[in-house]
């Protein structure tokens, strides 16, 4: 039950959240609100890291020296924003270790997309355009999210993940625009990718189980629905300008609401690769654990070293 100060701590709560305020990690804030949080930041940080994987295995097929260094630049971008998610999830209380084991155990889920294999080169193109473009139809609005930690992360996130999507749109451009056979891997890539790009924007709004109360409390400002439309809008016309058939026979233009009509997403395909059953759920998890417990001897050289000065300190305090 509530206490009268944690009544009148809850009127002050919501009234910064209706005045547009931002809520700071020393802030007294809802049990609710700090879970819900810790549940999608973490859950984006998961999928910053995972993400590395489809993309990280092209670094040494990379066509040219170029390739090969702008996708180095990439891969490494997404390692620095798990960084800085890790980092603002961990001022609500919970520690980097328990989301990775949260991650590692499969408590915690990440982006279903990272799921999907890279067969070629192109798909490294149609990650950057779709994935990516999908990521910051989805990442702007997160800019002006209700926890300030979260907000101020996302403004330098969204700053790169533009260059990650012109990245992508500039492969698919040159293979587009290239040979048959090139044109045809970007087809198929983009066919491949077009679905599972949709699914990034979660299930419909009325089957969401987080979507409502993130959105009250501003955490979300936009519907999965609205979100997945508006990326639908932008992309049809640079599809058109590539040259490439649509991945959806039913996509057309709908004068009267304004949007593009499109198909229904196989949610039984969403479902079964968040719940584990994707084709390459078990690799990203599997090389992620080896990593992890690669990287063990790094952390015990880090909390030695910590020992360490605080020893020195407590000699020098004496």
């Amino acid at each position: 039950m509530q206490t009268v100060d944690d009544a009148e701590q809850q009127v002050e709560f919501d009234r910064k959240i209706a005045e547009e305020q931002k809520i700071e990690p020393t802030d007294w804030m809802p049990d609710d609100y700090r879970k819900n949080l810790v549940r999608q930041m973490s859950q984006h940080a998961h999928s910053e890291v995972i993400g590395m994987q489809p993309e990280g295995n092209w670094i040494t097929r990379a066509p040219t020296l170029r390739r090969k260094a702008v996708l180095l630049a990439k891969v490494q971008d997404e390692a620095g924003h798990g960084l800085y998610l890790y980092s603002a999830t961990e001022t609500l209380g919970t520690s980097r270790s328990e989301m990775i084991e949260a991650l590692q155990t499969r408590k915690a889920k990440y982006a279903s997309i990272f799921n999907y294999p890279t067969l070629t080169w192109a798909d490294v193109g149609a990650i950057g355009w779709l994935v990516d473009g999908a990521a910051i139809v989805n990442q702007i609005s997160l800019q002006r999210t209700s926890y300030g930690p979260y907000s101020r992360a996302m403004i330098r996130i969204c700053k790169e993940e533009s260059f990650h999507q012109r990245q992508g749109y500039e492969i698919m451009y040159s293979l587009a625009k290239g040979s048959p056979e090139q044109k045809q891997m970007a087809q198929d890539a983009m066919n491949r990718f077009w679905w599972p790009s949709l699914m990034m924007f979660g299930p419909h709004d009325s089957d969401s189980a987080h979507s409502g109360r993130s959105m009250k409390w501003k955490i979300k400002r936009q519907s999965n629905d609205d979100l997945r439309q508006k990326f639908i809008d932008q992309t049809v016309p640079q599809i058109e300008v590539l040259g490439l058939e649509m991945p959806d026979p039913e996509i057309k233009w709908n004068e009267e609401r304004g949007h593009y009509d499109s198909g229904e997403i196989d949610w039984e395909e969403f479902y079964q690769v968040i719940n584990g059953s994707g084709p390459c759920n078990h690799q990203r998890l599997k090389h992620h654990i080896n990593a992890h417990e690669k990287g063990e001897w790094v952390r015990e050289a880090v909390r030695a070293y910590r020992v360490k000065q605080q020893e020195k300190s407590a000699e020098n305090a004496a």
